[in-house]
């Protein structure tokens, strides 16, 4: 897979890292939005290679992590369903409900499937058509375009066995509710460059 290398050059490292330690001449307290960033970041050491006038503080970052304990309870009840196939990112079978979580529905014997993409639960529903098939749509502005997607498809083969629990959330509301507060320290955001492309920069800078 090509675009990995690229990006792991020790050289450009190390002089990206000089130009920032010249240019910061007074503290940052910068907050990372995404969680891939947060990940990508402590995994490459960059936090640890920063000036110390740079403070990373870990954002709102993961979709999963702030999804209401009601939706997780509502895809438990339906995943719990003789006539339905719940299927869903790996990442939310894990997830803990008031009593249980979607694993567990599993175990009990529920149809509980991980995709990989919303058309992955589209294909499924085609091949299962005396089925309920359910796609638990969770995330940020980023993927709601393949849920999107993935409705118009199942609308254009005519199938009517599926359907989204949706749960999607918006990024830049979170930034001004953190930069309103009376207690925020946070003076920049490090945005995410997908959300960026989905919403259009400039709602990032408002």
């Amino acid at each position: 897979m090509r675009f990995l290398s690229e990006f792991q050059d020790p050289a450009t490292a190390h002089r990206l890292l000089d130009e920032i330690r010249r240019i910061t001449i007074r503290p940052w307290v910068i907050m990372e939005i995404c969680g891939g960033q947060t990940h990508a970041i402590v995994k490459s050491g960059i936090d640890r290679l920063l000036p110390s006038q740079i403070e990373l503080v870990h954002g709102p970052g993961c979709p999963v992590c702030v999804t209401p304990l009601e939706l997780i309870d509502k895809a438990i009840a339906i995943a719990s369903r003789p006539n339905v196939i719940f299927t869903s990112f790996g990442d939310m079978l894990r997830v803990p409900g008031s009593r249980k979580d979607l694993f567990m529905v599993k175990s009990e014997g529920g149809d509980v499937r991980v995709v990989y993409s919303p058309l992955d639960a589209v294909r499924i529903a085609r091949e299962n058509p005396e089925k309920q098939v359910v796609f638990f749509a969770v995330g940020f502005e980023t993927t709601a375009p393949g849920n999107a997607m993935a409705v118009v498809q199942a609308k254009n083969e005519h199938l009517s066995n599926f359907s989204l629990l949706v749960s999607h959330v918006l990024v830049p509301p979170a930034m001004q509710a953190l930069l309103n507060s009376p207690h925020n320290r946070v003076q920049a955001y490090l945005a995410a460059g997908h959300v960026c492309t989905v919403m259009d920069g400039s709602s990032m800078n408002r």
